[in-house]
């Protein structure tokens, strides 16, 4: 009886403990964990809003490192040269055991996009928190308008090639019959708006809008619990390799990283539609009919 008892026990602290390290190093990191570790060394907040928004209040501790001006470059949206990333990184004093946590306004794809970015670089530690800034944050974790004070660090980027799909893995995937997804809206995948110089999508894509990821509050947007994501994915394979683009990468990003943490082979067309669209010698699908601009 002791000895049934004991098991049991051992048991639940082990679920406990797995249980604690799965949030810890899952690629969303909840507002509780975030304001019981705030003292952390290692830990970094990374506030991806605009140098205006961030100054009207963040969290505190947190860098500013606004998504267009870091993790894109200003012409096609691109990642950025490695030196440009590896010196912002150093001045905000990130090496490889820094605990990065990233947040937005709301749109969870910014933070993604940065979150991803860390990981293309080879940064194993780098997650989204569950909330965007909003009321919520302001009522649970303390807020400043001043910049936290950090010391140089000396981050040495490696590249995950491995994360990037190419315009031509896309025209092989559509050849094979692979699973492509798209991560706009109804409206630019059917054609009825675009940035680029036509409209539709990729031929065979899938719509999969990155914003069916989170949900809309009055205490700020949430993303969705990793039981409610499991439905929205639920009729596609496990086994197979998704290419998933979006307009920009952002929400591709954002689709990525939650399917990867539900066990899915996911991969990004960094170029995406920007520079799909924009190449008249690949093929689109336009529901529409809208003529291209």
């Amino acid at each position: 009886m002791f000895l049934k008892a004991l098991l049991i026990s051992i048991l639940f602290i082990s679920n406990i403990v797995a249980s604690s390290t799965q949030r810890q190093n899952s690629v969303v990191t909840s507002v509780e964990w975030v304001k019981s570790h705030l003292g952390d060394k290692n830990l970094l907040l990374i506030d991806v809003r605009t140098k205006e928004a961030y100054d009207k209040g963040h969290i505190k501790g947190a860098v500013n490192m606004p998504v267009f001006e870091v993790f894109f470059t200003k012409k096609m949206l691109r990642v950025p040269k490695l030196s440009f990333l590896k010196e912002r990184f150093d001045d905000a004093g990130i090496d490889k055991d820094t605990k990065i946590v990233v947040y937005d306004g709301g749109a969870f794809c910014w933070a993604a996009r940065a979150v991803w970015v860390f990981k293309l670089l080879g940064h194993k530690n780098a997650s989204l928190l569950e909330y965007g800034y909003g009321k919520y944050i302001q009522k649970n974790l303390p807020i400043s308008t001043k910049p936290p004070k950090r010391e140089k660090s000396n981050f040495i980027p490696r590249i995950n090639k491995n994360m990037i799909a190419t315009k031509l893995d896309v025209l092989v995937a559509i050849k094979r019959g692979d699973i492509i997804l798209d991560g706009r809206t109804k409206d630019m995948y059917m054609g009825k708006t675009s940035i680029a110089k036509r409209y539709g999508h990729i031929p065979t894509a899938r719509l999969f809008s990155g914003s069916n990821n989170y949900k809309i509050t009055e205490e700020g947007n949430r993303l969705k619990s990793f039981d409610k994501l499991k439905e929205i994915y639920k009729s596609l394979p496990k086994n197979k390799r998704i290419i998933i683009y979006c307009q920009d990468g952002a929400d591709a990003a954002l689709d990525s990283m939650l399917m990867k943490e539900l066990g899915y082979n996911t991969i990004v067309y960094e170029g995406s539609w920007i520079e799909w669209a924009n190449d008249l010698s690949l093929p689109v699908e336009n529901p529409s009919k809208k003529s291209d601009k």
